[in-house]
């Protein structure tokens, strides 16, 4: 491993009981499920969409990392060198590149899926059939970047599939109205195509801004959990979705025979520990 790893000590874990707790009381309010898989952090809905209360708990508007109200108090465990937060397309593509983990950011085992990597300037968008597909950047978008990777089966284990995204945006309310439409979109998509002949379903989701619950590390953060399916062959599937000033991070990991969900939380908290602690050192601020 590398330096990443070090990181992971000072960032939160996901368990999947706890999240189902946390999520089947938040149902009630959000009145749905979540949305998400590979490099759905990427997605904003075709419309502003409206803020849920709990995604505009985070009092991330204005004040928050990158933005240049720098006298008003923030609500954020980070702030960014307003110098080194991405303004074009050219320093964002190059932070994005960066921070996404590539297979051994992973895990010594892990190679490149195939596709291993996101059409360039594209990004993740559930349509109108409910099935996830690369478009366009919208304006309010610089950059977004996926990265797929697998721990090939073995020793009587399956497959397990991962992906890690980073999206950059021009300012902080967009970034924060991406994690909004992340908790809005799945009430018209109950069951998501995310690739050929593969879905994802039963999906719950929870919102936790910063100082709720255990999130210190970020200014806002989504964790949904669900179903995949491929054939008949149904897995455990998680997507953990974290913004921090523009950027917003996601990961997900679909798990296979063999591996317990505390497994998968593992990878996906080690995971998103090592993209934070990266996307903290490129904008050079101190948490």
């Amino acid at each position: 491993m590398d330096d990443d790893d070090n990181a992971v000590t000072h960032r939160g874990t996901w368990p999947w009981m706890g999240v189902a707790a946390s999520v089947a009381a938040s149902a009630m309010v959000l009145g749905g499920c979540g949305s998400g898989d590979d490099g759905k952090a990427a997605a904003p809905s075709s419309s502003a969409p409206s803020r849920s209360a709990t995604a505009s708990g985070s009092a991330s508007g204005a004040e928050s990392a990158g933005s240049s109200k720098s006298d008003a108090p923030s609500l954020t465990p980070f702030q960014a060198d307003p110098a080194k937060v991405p303004r074009t397309k050219g320093r964002a593509e190059a932070l994005a590149a960066a921070v996404a983990l590539q297979p051994q950011g992973w895990g010594a085992d892990f190679r490149a899926q195939r596709p291993a990597v996101s059409a360039p300037a594209t990004v993740a968008v559930l349509d109108g059939q409910c099935l996830w597909e690369r478009h366009e950047l919208p304006r309010n978008v610089l950059a977004s970047l996926s990265r797929y990777s697998e721990l090939p089966a073995a020793g009587g284990k399956g497959e397990v599939k991962v992906s890690a995204a980073v999206t950059v945006h021009t300012t902080v309310r967009d970034a924060d109205e991406q994690l909004a439409t992340t908790l809005e979109e799945p009430l018209r998509c109950r069951q998501q195509e995310v690739r050929t002949s593969e879905w994802i379903y039963k999906l719950i989701s929870t919102a936790s801004p910063y100082g709720q619950g255990n999130n210190n590390y970020a200014d806002d953060q989504v964790v949904e959990i669900g179903k995949y399916l491929t054939g008949k062959n149904e897995q455990t599937y998680g997507w953990f979705v974290t913004r921090l000033g523009t950027v917003t991070l996601s990961v997900s990991v679909k798990g296979a025979k063999g591996y317990s969900d505390k497994e998968l939380t593992t990878y996906a908290s080690n995971a998103n520990a090592a993209m934070l602690t990266r996307l903290e050192s490129e904008l050079g601020g101190n948490s």
